[in-house]
């Protein structure tokens, strides 16, 4: 497995009140999506992005980061192995990706995603 790309995931309780500190002020302009629960934003030119949540609209338990990896199978195999706790089991959900969170021994959940093809 190699990790692609870290996306933080910001708990909020309204993205469309939250929107304008991190499209204007931190120049976050570009919408790359919005669920209603999920938005993520982006600045055009670096590639800086944020997520903002208000709650996972399919798992018990919402998530730090999202890490999008090459090899989503071979991610949730190894987790299994190593005994970690699978917190919501491996998906495809009806937005377009694959996905499970797994517990980090320290607690934090991780949302290990890719896009489903």
């Amino acid at each position: 497995m190699r990790v692609r790309r870290i996306t933080t995931n910001l708990p909020v309780a309204d993205i469309d009140a939250a929107r304008s500190f991190y499209t204007d002020y931190l120049g976050l302009s570009t919408e790359e999506f919005n669920l209603g629960w999920v938005a993520r934003y982006t600045d055009p030119e670096t590639g800086a992005h944020v997520q903002l949540v208000t709650g996972d609209a399919t798992a018990p338990e919402d998530s730090a980061i999202s890490v999008h990896v090459d090899d989503l199978d071979a991610a949730y195999e190894e987790a299994v192995r190593a005994d970690y706790e699978i917190v919501h089991p491996l998906t495809v959900e009806k937005w377009g990706v694959r996905r499970f969170f797994v517990r980090a021994p320290d607690g934090t959940v991780i949302n290990v995603v890719a896009h489903h093809h």
